[in-house]
């Protein structure tokens, strides 16, 4: 007959407790485990299921980083570069222009130039005819021009191309042109120019003429234009115009019965470059 096994009851709340607890006293561990042994199982978890065919998991998403400061614009180096060579420029400029002024100043207290002197000293009329019909004048003079050169290092090259005119108001009377010449240092030079031209006036003009002729003034212009060289020492120089202007004023025109007096004369001289 078989033994009957006896069961025997336990006090598990008395006997069978343990004597030492699970977690030391003092440690910070929470109830949820280790969590160096946590960090392992995942690892361990991951790795097992790129094993199966899962393929890895996607990392965790990373935060943004913060987008960089914006780059200072580049400096403008064309701004300084034009500044700079306007500078030079206007520097140069400001030298020559000193450079031209202390040579003139030389020029001028070396040479001494003092500009000539011009004088129309007899005006004669060979011929002034007038037809009635068509108002047309055709007039001939002979001029006694005087032209003085005062500089005593300074000469006069006189070029071809010079014009000489006799106007009254606004109409030519007659034309002529000066000889070429050279006038040397103090020199005074007497020409005797003749002059003829043909001119078309209004019947206002012919009656404003008569009545200057009844009163004894008649008021002409003479002009000249005479392209010159002016030669410094031993140097000539560029080709300028000569200008004279001589605002004459003689007792009468159209009556040829004796010679033409010059009642007043005053000229006038410049230079065109």
């Amino acid at each position: 007959m078989a033994d009957h096994q006896r069961i025997h009851p336990v006090d598990l709340e008395a006997g069978n407790r343990p004597s030492t607890p699970l977690v030391p006293s003092g440690s910070f561990r929470s109830d949820k485990g280790d969590p160096a042994q946590a960090q392992a199982q995942r690892s361990t978890n991951h790795h097992q299921q790129a094993q199966r065919g899962h393929g890895p998991l996607p990392p965790p998403p990373r935060r943004a980083a913060p987008p960089a400061p914006p780059l200072p614009p580049p400096k403008r180096r064309g701004r300084g570069c034009c500044c700079r060579f306007l500078c030079c420029v206007v520097i140069t400029l400001v030298l020559l222009a000193v450079l031209a002024a202390a040579a003139a100043a030389a020029l001028y207290f070396a040479f001494r130039p003092k500009a000539p002197q011009y004088s129309v000293d007899r005006l004669s009329v060979s011929a002034f005819q007038l037809d009635p019909s068509t108002l047309t004048a055709r007039a001939a003079f002979d001029v006694a021009v005087t032209a003085t050169n005062p500089n005593t290092r300074i000469g006069i090259y006189y070029e071809r191309g010079s014009s000489l005119s006799v106007w009254y108001e606004q109409y030519r009377l007659a034309r002529g042109a000066l000889p070429a010449f050279y006038q040397g240092h103090r020199n005074t030079t007497a020409l005797a120019i003749a002059m003829a031209g043909e001119v078309q006036l209004g019947s206002a003009v012919v009656s404003g003429l008569q009545d200057a002729q009844r009163q004894g003034a008649v008021p002409l212009v003479f002009r000249a234009d005479v392209p010159v060289r002016v030669e410094l020492g031993k140097f000539k120089l560029w080709k300028v115009t000569s200008r004279v202007r001589c605002d004459l004023v003689v007792d009468r025109l159209m009556d040829l019965s004796s010679p033409i007096k010059i009642k007043a004369s005053n000229c006038k001289f410049s230079f065109k470059l």
